[in-house]
């Protein structure tokens, strides 16, 4: 992957800058905005990396394909990019085997990619890999089951803690719980066993 170093005085016009140099939009990009002071009155130097999300993109699906060749399984990998998140969807010629016991190895895989390209960019990229519309069906299920919960919660007044579960898990519960007027969620504990909390706050 490419990366591109940018500098100048002004925060502000940087990112403008460097887009305008690489005829990009900041949606086609991933950044990390850094700050020198020159001495005691010199002022500030601002500097900016960059990477486009579509090498960022294409170096996840060669890990994930290398991952394939080690499993001894040919399969094809599809690229989508929206808002910046990056989804992969394979289709191999065994698809239970990398979607392992309750997604334990796709889990593993996704955990991989991710930390895989957080050290070679030093930026996290939220990535989603998807087999057989696996992780479509499991977000499906997940949403169905808090939001039927919160329901309770709302009859109730009683709040309902969560079983612990990933900071992706997590996400997809309280994008799912937001548009509720009369609760609401939040997350307690330390990894590993961190855990959504559905809290009944009553009425405005």
């Amino acid at each position: 992957m490419e990366k591109y170093k940018f500098e100048s005085k002004s925060k502000e016009n940087l990112l403008n800058l460097a887009c305008d140099e690489l005829k990009v939009t900041e949606n086609d990009i991933l950044y990390n905005i850094t700050e020198e002071k020159k001495g005691l009155f010199g002022g500030k130097k601002y500097y900016i990396e960059i990477i486009k999300i579509k090498d960022v993109a294409d170096y996840g699906k060669s890990l994930i394909l290398d991952f394939l060749k080690g499993f001894n399984l040919k399969g094809n990998v599809e690229i989508k990019i929206r808002e910046k998140s990056i989804t992969y969807k394979l289709f191999t010629d065994n698809n239970g085997i990398l979607i392992g016991k309750k997604g334990h190895i796709l889990e593993s895989l996704q955990t991989f990619v991710r930390q895989a390209l957080f050290n070679s960019t030093d930026i996290f990229v939220n990535i989603i890999i998807d087999i057989e519309n696996y992780k479509e069906k499991q977000i499906y299920f997940l949403e169905k089951k808090v939001k039927k919960l919160a329901r309770e919660v709302t009859l109730t007044k009683s709040d309902i803690k969560l079983d612990p579960m990933n900071s992706y898990d997590r996400r997809i519960v309280h994008n799912a719980l937001s548009g509720f007027d009369y609760i609401e969620t939040i997350s307690e504990g330390e990894e590993p066993n961190r855990c959504v909390v559905i809290k009944y706050k009553g009425k405005k």
